[in-house]
């Protein structure tokens, strides 16, 4: 089994912990995040770089949380980028409200 990216890592921790209205911090995301400690600095820049992407939510020194109006981005990333299966996506973006019109060409 190939080891994820450090992005799609950071991904999984945040779906696992969301909850609408709790961003979290980049110490606490690297914490919980199946990554190497070797692989921090990377990760770093990676949380830099989600606080720009359409499906996060950039709330500052609060953090970053996964913005549920984008649930359709975040599942095309998750599909192309992270070679999760449609079922595994919908089984843990469980409020998406786009599934039947969502196209994963």
């Amino acid at each position: 089994m190939r080891k994820p990216s450090v992005k799609c890592a950071l991904l999984a921790a945040m779906i696992a912990e969301h909850r609408w209205g709790s961003p979290i911090v980049e110490e606490n995301l690297l914490s919980i995040a199946a990554i190497e400690t070797s692989d921090y600095p990377t990760a770093s820049d990676v949380f830099d770089e989600l606080r720009s992407k359409p499906y996060i939510t950039n709330q500052g020194n609060r953090g970053i949380e996964l913005d549920n109006s984008e649930f359709g981005h975040l599942a095309d990333v998750l599909y192309h980028e992270c070679d999760w299966e449609p079922f595994e996506i919908k089984s843990r973006l469980k409020h998406y409200e786009g599934w039947e019109t969502h196209d994963w060409a």
